[in-house]
């Protein structure tokens, strides 16, 4: 094998590459990427783990087809390295390639070639297409749920469901749900779509997502998902279980509704937090629709809500906001973090929290945009 490749372009694809690769694992060839021609001006690049796979190309000019593995991120740390010129990339020698750019020249072991897993195909599945800004956007509102937790695989993914009318996308770790839908077009979808993808698959579309606008194809084979972007191919498996009902988890009757100012209550929360008990990072909510007798200089004059957190170690800290609000006094407690999340992805100026009592699942809203997205928190105990 022995081509010529521009530096930016290959750099960008072994960028992409990097997360898909394993740098520790039993399975050396996982820790590769391998390189192939395709055709006469291109290069193609496949990485995987076995549960998420890449494969792109880049424009290159082949002097030699054939094809090797070779580490991946020894390859991108030495092309990243390299000034912006063209790099020659060969193969000498079985078991070694040669990269050299300008007087810089070095030799990379390799492994065989017919050690690299074989990839899954697509086969007959029909691909239906998906926006990819509504995607971009509904990924980032919802992976952040996901649970860490081994031992629920089926919540280390988050349901992604294609209708012909709507798309969505959940994730829960069962303390809060996270719920992003967007309308569709209604075309391109049979029957409707419905797989969990793993938490990865999720990092690494939003990857691919990144930039550009239009729409990427998504088809759902045997045991694997396929997505389509800018002629790029990312694959993965699919998580075989079944995903909890997350309609009986939203309610229905959570009258209490409190309006507050999204960045008001970021910046207090992250005030507040700090002084919050490290391991349950527990924050309590106190809401009253009049302001009271005792209420210090600077208190809103009106409904308010004070956010409060306390530990042994640090000890207290409060901060008193306004709030539009309208029912009884209420106090609530939350996870600081879990709140920081869902703050951190909206883009009004404005939430809407919808309370029932101090023990039932509370839900909070980008206000004005209540059908798009949706976020439910479990209270912690006060």
């Amino acid at each position: 094998m022995e081509l010529s490749v521009r530096k930016s372009d290959l750099l960008h694809e072994l960028q992409l590459c990097q997360g898909i690769v394993e740098r520790k694992n039993t399975i050396p060839i996982l820790s590769n990427v391998l390189l192939k021609t395709d055709g006469d001006d291109g290069v193609e690049l496949l990485a995987t783990d076995l549960d998420v796979t890449l494969r792109t190309r880049c424009d290159a000019s082949i002097g030699r087809a054939g094809s090797a593995t070779v580490p991946a991120k020894k390859l991108f740390e030495i092309v990243r390295n390299l000034p912006e010129t063209d790099i020659l990339i060969s193969e000498e020698s079985k078991g070694t390639l040669t990269v050299k750019a300008d007087s810089f020249r070095s030799k990379l072991q390799t492994l065989p070639r017919e050690d690299f897993p074989t990839l899954p195909e697509a086969g007959d599945a029909a691909a239906v297409p998906v926006d990819r800004s509504a995607l971009r956007g509904m990924v980032s509102k919802t992976s952040f749920a996901i649970t860490g937790e081994d031992t629920r695989f089926y919540l280390n993914g988050a349901l992604f469901v294609v209708k012909n009318e709507a798309m969505s996308l959940i994730a829960t770790d069962g303390h809060r749900l996270a719920l992003a839908s967007v309308v569709r077009d209604g075309v391109g979808v049979g029957e409707d779509l419905s797989a969990i993808l793993p938490k990865k698959t999720l990092s690494e579309l939003s990857r691919l997502l990144a930039d550009g606008e239009g729409e990427i194809q998504y088809s759902i084979g045997e045991s694997h998902l396929f997505f389509q972007v800018d002629g790029r191919q990312l694959m993965s498996r699919n998580i075989d279980a079944t995903f909890p009902t997350y309609e009986r988890v939203i309610p229905t009757s959570n009258d209490k509704m409190v309006e507050i100012e999204r960045d008001r209550l970021t910046n207090a929360i992250r005030r507040v937090a700090l002084l919050s008990n490290e391991r349950s990072h527990a924050m309590k909510f106190r809401i009253t629709a009049k302001a009271p007798s005792d209420a210090g200089e600077g208190a809103p004059a009106g409904p308010s809500a004070e956010v409060s957190a306390e530990s042994p170690e640090h000890g207290r800290a409060n901060e008193v906001i306004p709030i539009d609000y309208a029912g009884p006094d209420l106090l609530i407690c939350f996870n600081a973090q879990y709140v920081l999340d869902f703050l951190g992805v909206i883009e009004t100026d404005a939430v809407t929290l919808a309370l029932k009592d101090e023990t039932s699942q509370a839900v909070m809203h980008p206000t004005g945009e209540e059908s798009a997205y949706t976020y439910v928190i479990m209270p912690m105990r006060v």
